[in-house]
């Protein structure tokens, strides 16, 4: 099995990757535009392939495909028991193609391949998961009212939905929306980001191989601007979610207010890793670096503020040195490499542009080195920012890159607040061996996620998401299924010789 598929990735180093098209009531199209948008490698800034540019008439088109599924098709009235079959049937697909779609990826994204070989296999059971959820926890509540009434609620889904998705991890997150918004009975138009088309149009062969009805599945290539920007117009299209930066998501959800469209947030983060003088010491390095370096750094749940308690500031920092030394950059399509280039030259010149401010806000930058073989890619190199303050523009703004602001702090007291200042709240680690401090600065902490001795490792139940401007609503579990992608509904049914009371009645 090992040699089978060491043998399927060496041909899939030499495999073409297709032009792409989007993918509208079961058929591959081209955009009505005939426009596309040049896909480019971030590992050797030369182009990919060709992806179909879908704008708005293109989205028309999509909406109008799935609302028909939902309304006149079989998927808004097939049995549950039949819709799951179609769920599993992706997952195990996903399976099938994990090998490709861990290739896709890398190459699409700039992500090392040892990393995207394991979000293929969690966009599988993000598939499983929904099926099994939506069969054991999607009912309803029945409540007796005395001996004439019972009431009951009943879950339905919503009509066709908008996905759009961010290009960091793009399929593993893409499979996070798909799979709660199908399971639970509702049609599809995903606009995928611009910048990673590849694993969304690998899902749309996995959707169209697993038998799934015409129109419930649709995928529009594009801009935000043009077809991100239609999605979330056009009125027949009930809700949107979308993960991604703060002040696009701020923008959506002004324009879905028009339409009175239900709405999702995952936004930015500027996470804090609080190491007290009493922590686990070596398990604590471990965390704070993997926790900014892998993913590239791109990542909206990074520990992209680390705060050091002063009595292991000093050895913490010689340690954080010696990692980012060692990390291994290079090939995402190598094995061994660890970091690779970020999505693109734009966001290389903003991640840089950043350290560049660092320095002129006094901060001390040590880097790793990126090996002159690969000067063609977007390489930023591990980063570190010491000397920081938590009130410097570096450690205030999202970076969103392999850069880690390292910043003193003395009293709990002065470290949750200052964990605190800042406009996000959507992740934050704590370590320390005094598990009641742990809970406390836990509690304390403005953050919809937080960890405890512990890198960022979720279970699949817990609800996902932030406060402040990192987001609105929760994705993951129960909280998907029954508080975004249905509505709940009342009935309300006598059953007894029940008194009206009969208003305008002679007497």
């Amino acid at each position: 099995m090992q040699n089978q598929t060491v043998k399927q990735e060496g041909a899939l180093l030499h495999k073409k990757v297709e032009d792409i098209k989007l993918y509208i009531n079961g058929q591959f199209v081209e955009a009505k535009s005939g426009s596309t948008i040049e896909n480019v490698n971030p590992f050797t800034n030369e182009a990919i392939n060709l992806t179909a540019e879908g704008r708005q008439e293109d989205i028309k088109n999509a909406v109008e495909a799935a609302k028909d599924a939902f309304e006149k098709g079989p998927w808004g009235y097939m049995k549950q028991s039949e819709r799951m079959k179609y769920i599993n049937r992706i997952a195990d697909l996903i399976d099938e193609e994990s090998a490709e779609l861990a290739y896709l990826e890398s190459l699409d994204t700039g992500l090392p391949i040892a990393q995207t070989k394991k979000m293929a296999a969690r966009a599988a059971e993000n598939f499983r998961f929904y099926a099994r959820m939506v069969e054991s926890r999607l009912h309803g509540e029945s409540y007796p009212v005395g001996d004439e009434f019972i009431n009951y609620t009943v879950y339905k889904p919503l009509g066709p939905v908008g996905l759009i998705t961010p290009w960091n991890a793009p399929f593993m997150l893409t499979t996070w929306k798909v799979a709660p918004a199908l399971a639970t009975g509702n049609t599809v138009i995903l606009k995928p980001a611009e910048l990673s088309p590849l694993t969304a149009n690998k899902l749309a062969e996995i959707i169209h191989k697993a038998g799934v009805p015409e129109g419930v599945f649709n995928v529009v290539h594009g801009y935000g601007e043009t077809a991100g920007a239609s999605l979330v117009a056009h009125p027949d299209v009930k809700a949107i979610s979308f993960t991604g930066e703060t002040v696009t998501g701020s923008t959506i959800m002004k324009n879905a207010a028009d339409t009175l469209k239900k709405t999702s947030m995952e936004l930015g983060g500027k996470s804090p890793l609080i190491v007290f003088e009493d922590a686990d010491f070596d398990k604590a390095l471990d965390a704070a670096v993997w926790g900014i370096f892998s993913f590239n750094g791109e990542r909206c749940t990074a520990n992209s503020r680390v705060f050091l308690h002063k009595n292991i500031k000093d050895r913490f920092i010689a340690a954080l040195k010696e990692r980012v030394e060692n990390i291994i950059i290079g090939d995402p399509l190598s094995g061994s490499t660890q970091l690779g280039p970020l999505i693109d030259q734009g966001h290389f010149n903003k991640v840089t542009q950043y350290i560049e401010i660092a320095k002129q806000e006094g901060c001390e930058v040590i880097q790793g080195n990126v090996p002159e073989e690969f000067s063609k890619g977007n390489f930023v190199p591990p980063t570190l920012l010491l000397n920081a303050k938590n009130e410097m523009k570096v450690c205030q703004e999202e970076i969103f890159g392999p850069v880690m602001a390292v910043i003193e702090f003395e009293s709990e007291e002065e470290v949750v607040r200052a964990a605190n200042d800042v406009k996000y709240g959507l992740a934050g680690y704590v370590w320390t061996n005094d598990i009641k401090r742990g809970h406390r600065v836990a509690q304390a902490i403005d953050a919809g996620m937080i960890w405890i001795n512990a890198q960022n490792v979720r279970d699949l139940r817990i609800p996902f998401g932030g406060m402040k401007q990192s987001g609105l609503g929760r994705e993951g579990g129960h909280y998907a299924i029954f508080e975004f992608y249905t509505e709940p509904k009342a009935i309300h049914v006598a059953i007894g010789d029940i008194h009206i009371p009969q208003f305008g009645k002679k007497k």
